[in-house]
């Protein structure tokens, strides 16, 4: 079977197209076997429809147990963000998978943040990491990026209010240092934005890169696009590097980050299809349709290649002017008959 670490030396946004579609063509057709041949409900979907490898649609995760491996080699089991009386999705990590979810995260992210790790403020309370209620998206999301910085600092308290005293010491902690915040990005605009701009408070973090993702429902029902969202931040806090990312608990790792063209890119070690909703044809650049994504992770269970309820377009390939190779994309929202999900959209102040 294809295994990732064969290419987690290789930069992660080196490939050309060519060199991609011959590593894909290789490694999707070997992972669809592996399931195949180790997930019965994978096996019995690929016989009725004929197709050795098919796309999944993601709401099966919500329905069934979808593994390739013995429930008692299961390390970790991932559950997706769901609004009271929704279903989550249920996605089974071995440890081999977990591992080199975090590995592949780590490899994307440091394109963006360099490979050293920066001091990291959370825009997020660390209450979130106790309740289980939570700990799904959003707290393995912490956890997840977490990882990647050092002295990691929470900026909301247990009552999900800002802590300024907590984030000046901080701030005065790493004078001159570029600074690594991470959070959801509804929660950024609801308890950080919007708490400074009441206050008539500017936090010094010129030095600071944002990495944040999430749904954006909210944020598109108060008329705030991406542009919008970095101008604000750059207003209460001087921050100038912001980066959405898009990505989801089924295929954990295989993050899409924004550059700093504003482009969503994909890496070596996922990709993008954009299918008409009509038909499921493959659609062109500048296409709107819905959202196919292939992961190269996905060993435990089958889950490398899954249709989304996400509508998106490409907007090129090997062409970004931040010099990244790969496709590129924008998101749309979700379809209307999709429930509503996302790792800060389900959060609700009590």
């Amino acid at each position: 079977m294809f295994d990732i670490a064969q290419i987690l030396d290789t930069a992660p946004f080196s490939l050309e197209k060519s060199e991609k579609t011959a590593l894909y063509d290789h490694a999707v057709k070997d992972l669809s076997l592996f399931h195949y041949e180790h997930c019965a409900p994978y096996k019995k979907i690929c016989d009725a429809l004929n197709e050795p490898s098919p796309f999944l649609p993601v709401r099966l995760f919500k329905e069934y147990d979808l593994l390739s491996v013995p429930m008692d080699e299961i390390a970790k089991t991932m559950t997706s963000s769901g609004t009271t009386g929704q279903s989550v999705s249920k996605i089974y990590l071995d440890r081999k998978n977990a591992a080199d979810q975090t590995h592949v995260l780590a490899k994307i992210t440091s394109n963006f943040l360099g490979s050293k790790r920066l001091p990291m403020l959370v825009i997020d309370s660390r209450s979130v990491l106790k309740d289980r209620n939570m700990f799904s998206a959003r707290g393995s999301g912490i956890l997840g990026f977490s990882m990647l910085g050092r002295d990691v600092t929470y900026a909301l308290d247990e009552n999900m209010e800002l802590d300024i005293p907590v984030i000046e010491a901080f701030l005065e902690k790493h004078t001159d240092e570029d600074i690594f915040l991470f959070g959801f990005t509804a929660m950024i605009w609801e308890h950080f934005y919007k708490k400074l701009k009441d206050i008539g408070k500017r936090l010094p973090i010129d030095r600071g890169i944002m990495i944040h993702g999430g749904g954006w429902k909210k944020l598109i029902e108060q008329a705030v696009d991406n542009d919008t969202y970095k101008a604000c931040l750059d207003e209460v806090a001087g921050i100038k590097r912001v980066y959405n990312y898009y990505g989801m608990v089924e295929q954990t790792g295989s993050i899409y980050m924004e550059c700093e063209c504003g482009r969503l890119h994909t890496s070596i070690f996922s990709d993008i299809i954009i299918r008409d909703s009509k038909d499921f044809s493959i659609c062109e650049i500048g296409k709107k349709g819905l959202i196919q994504t292939i992961s190269l992770l996905p060993t435990s269970y089958p889950g490398h290649s899954l249709l989304t309820e996400d509508e998106g377009e490409l907007t090129g390939e090997d062409d970004c002017q931040c010099g990244r190779l790969g496709k590129t994309f924008k998101i749309h929202g979700r379809i209307k008959s999709a429930e509503v999900r996302g790792c800060s959209d389900t959060y609700e102040k009590k």
